[in-house]
């Protein structure tokens, strides 16, 4: 749903019921002049802090979840970020398909361990840690599970301190084969849930590697994330066509798709006429993130997804690579309301009770005597989250 005025877009929703999300505009606040290019990846600490995993100059980008800059670090440690996840204990997984390698970085930048040579891969399809590993996963005994990737079909697990234990998967498109494992998302009963992104699917595995059963009627599942907690539910992010043949077709994506934990479908958002350009619509969603108050981050490859996309069209300058899509109901504000309305004297008694209340409230009214069918919107579209009281004028008609 758009919200426009006078031709100027208020706001955009995606979703609907419990699933509603405002679309919230250039919420990153990058210092002067730096830029994320492509953001593989998105993850939030414990203390609500958004790390950004990109392929600019400044690799990884923390901001609050207002989208205030914090702090970067990591300039030089990173080939090519593809994927980031960050453990219960706020330690950082980061996966690069660039140098081949994962590596778990404390909370303040800190490299503790690397598992892979870097700018070493194994065999092409050997089966052999790693090849253009993509992503990972913390059960919650701790171990870790690696997506590996592009130059191989498996998954690799290993013990909390990097030790490879065992390793499963093998190219196809049969139960527990894979046609580019792209990701992976662990539940709190420790399933692993695998982006098996070119056969469409969703495969879910035990611990031990054993297929269980797999989620289908998806479009090129790229992007997973699943919070941890009881019968959570997956987000998953699905890239659009990439063939010339089906780049125009609808309803394929890019978009992203809300399951339960059964796989079963619950709300789309966006995706049904292609990428674009627009608030709320996606180029191509790759690492996703959810914060305690349940609003998603989306980060986007778009440079590099750009010729699947559109082929040998011109490559706007500037590409939306970050979107936060707050949770609509969790920022509805508890706002006490008081509505005036009458034939005479409804501006001046707003004004009076306005200038009681703000001594001791956090507290909003109409502008003027702006009390019409335009207005009234207007008015209540001021209500941010902490707002106390609204003194909203009404109109007599």
């Amino acid at each position: 749903m758009i919200i426009l005025y006078g031709g100027i877009r208020l706001s955009v929703f995606l979703g609907d019921g419990e699933y509603k999300y405002k679309v919230v505009d250039n919420w990153a606040k990058l210092p002067e002049n730096w830029s994320f290019m492509d953001v593989a990846g998105v993850a939030v600490n414990s203390k609500d802090e958004v790390f950004v995993f990109n392929r600019g100059l400044h690799p990884m980008i923390i901001f609050d979840i207002d989208g205030n800059y914090l702090k970067s670090w990591g300039d030089n440690l990173f080939s090519r970020p593809h994927g980031i996840h960050i453990g219960p204990d706020d330690y950082i997984y980061c996966t690069d398909d660039g140098d081949h390698t994962v590596k778990k970085i404390s909370p303040d930048g800190k490299l503790i361990f690397q598992i892979g040579v870097p700018g070493n891969p194994s065999e092409f399809m050997s089966n052999l840690p790693f090849h253009r590993c993509t992503h990972t996963a913390l059960c919650p005994d701790n171990n870790i599970f690696v997506s590996d990737g592009y130059g191989n079909a498996c998954v690799h697990k290993y013990s909390p301190d990097g030790k490879l234990i065992k390793t499963f998967g093998e190219p196809g498109s049969g139960p527990g084969q894979f046609n580019l494992v792209h990701n992976i998302v662990a539940d709190d009963d420790g399933w692993i849930y695998v982006a098996d992104r070119e056969n469409h699917r969703i495969q879910v595995f035990n611990t031990e590697g054993k297929y269980e059963t797999q989620w289908n009627n998806l479009h090129r599942p790229c992007g997973l994330f699943m919070p941890r907690g009881k019968c959570p539910v997956c987000i998953v992010g699905e890239l659009g066509p990439g063939l010339l043949v089906n780049r125009k077709y609808q309803n394929l994506g890019p978009r992203l798709s809300i399951l339960d934990n059964n796989g079963n479908l619950i709300t789309r958002l966006g995706g049904e006429n292609g990428p674009g350009f627009e608030l709320g619509q996606f180029l191509a969603p790759h690492g996703l993130s959810l914060d305690s108050k349940g609003s998603i981050y989306v980060g986007e490859v778009s440079y590099t997804n750009w010729p699947y996309s559109f082929g040998d069209e011109p490559k706007p300058k500037f590409l939306k690579t970050l979107q936060k899509l707050a949770n609509y109901h969790s920022n509805k504000s508890k706002s006490k309301i008081i509505a005036l309305t009458g034939s005479n004297g409804k501006t001046t008694s707003k004004e009076l009770i306005h200038l009681v209340l703000k001594e001791k409230f956090n507290t909003i009214s109409t502008l003027g005597n702006f009390n019409n069918h335009i207005g009234v919107p207007l008015s209540l579209l001021q209500i941010k989250e902490d707002t106390e009281f609204s003194i909203i004028e009404l109109g007599a008609n």
